[in-house]
């Protein structure tokens, strides 16, 4: 099923379809494409970035290519301040960025109803060239990040 743009108008705006969020009007200038698609999500490449709610500083990334696709993310330094991974050089030229220090985005799994059991991907984060609109998905090394990094703990909030 495609959430592909329905309706586009000469002011740069298009509408599109999505389960989560219904009809949604986008700004075709924020589109964000993916050098090479998510880990089984083969055929979504074009994303757009929705804010969860106010100061919130949850947002989700929704598929153009998949109406039923949304991840939650987070940026990577409202989190964990001091996540910086190194960003393989070959993701940085997919990229087209010569930035040591590109946008990091984490992904975040909730289970339903236990918000409070909230994980964060460090392993698999999303880097984000902002002034291209371009995006992938890098891995890093499991033995130093984890898949599934817990948000809430005595810790961590």
């Amino acid at each position: 099923m495609s959430a592909a743009v329905q309706e586009q108008t000469d002011n740069g705006l298009a509408k599109i379809h999505t389960t989560r969020f219904g009809e949604l009007e986008i700004q075709v200038d924020k589109i964000i494409t993916m050098t090479t698609p998510f880990l089984g999500f083969p055929d979504s490449h074009r994303f757009i970035m929705r804010q969860n709610g106010g100061k919130s500083p949850f947002m989700w990334l929704q598929s153009l290519d998949d109406p039923d696709l949304a991840f939650v993310v987070i940026p990577a330094a409202a989190l964990i301040p001091q996540y910086t991974p190194e960003i393989p050089a070959s993701a940085l030229k997919d990229l087209q960025t010569t930035s040591t220090k590109p946008e990091i985005l984490l992904i975040l799994t909730i289970p339903p109803g236990k918000p409070l059991e909230m994980t964060a991907n460090l392993l698999g984060p999303i880097v984000l060239n902002t002034d291209k609109r371009l995006a992938c998905q890098v891995l890093l090394d499991p033995a130093v990040y984890d898949v599934r990094w817990p948000v809430f703990t005595e810790t961590n909030d």
